[in-house]
């Protein structure tokens, strides 16, 4: 299975935008974007105007490295939503949210969603009492999210739970009270250009 192992600060000088690929390190003084915010390679200083394929390629990119997904998965997650009825962005970012690995992340339990990655496929996380080591796996509204060892976590200070979740703090799990709705949605980037591109 394929992967990206290069640098990750460079995605963010890449996108022209913090995408917190790398957890407390973005927001500190040694967060390569803020010292480095022109692109990377040897003509990074010199960006161009960018055409409107340009601007939909670039929000597609950022999404993709922000939910740390290879370009065929996203596609399908895209293609699935073109399927279903409703608002195909916002079904895309329903997909999105519920993973497993951004619902660690979400509920506090993770730095980032790389090391919520790890975590999941390391097997420290059930679902409704059951372990899952599937990064990918869907959750739904009445599910229930929960450490196997609280210890092993590396819970994040400073987050803001999201609406469409609950924390049980005497359990120390999280439940997901509804599916998330338009205005849930983070605002990282815009899903309908995404939407556009893969409509070409």
């Amino acid at each position: 299975m394929s992967r990206y192992t290069d640098a990750k600060c460079r995605l963010c000088r890449r996108e022209g935008a913090k995408l917190y690929l790398k957890g407390i390190r973005c927001e500190g003084e040694k967060c390569a974007f803020t010292r480095r915010q022109q692109a990377p390679g040897q003509h990074g200083t010199s960006r161009r105007r960018l055409s409107n394929f340009g601007v939909q390629l670039r929000e597609k990119q950022k999404a993709k490295r922000i939910y740390g997904l290879l370009e065929k998965q996203f596609r399908s997650y895209v293609t699935k939503a073109m399927k279903t009825k409703g608002v195909t962005g916002e079904e895309v970012m329903r997909q999105l949210e519920l993973r497993l690995d951004n619902m660690v992340y979400r509920s506090g339990f993770a730095m980032s969603r790389a090391q919520a990655r790890q975590y999941v496929r390391r097997g420290f996380f059930t679902i409704n009492t059951k372990i899952c080591d599937i990064p990918s796996a869907r959750l739904r509204a009445g599910d229930i999210l929960k450490p196997v060892d609280f210890e092993k976590t590396s819970p994040r200070e400073g987050f803001t739970l999201p609406d469409w979740l609950s924390a049980n703090l005497a359990e120390k799990s999280i439940k997901v009270e509804r599916l998330p709705l338009s205005e849930d949605m983070p605002a990282d980037f815009n899903v309908q250009m995404i939407v556009e591109f893969y409509s070409r």
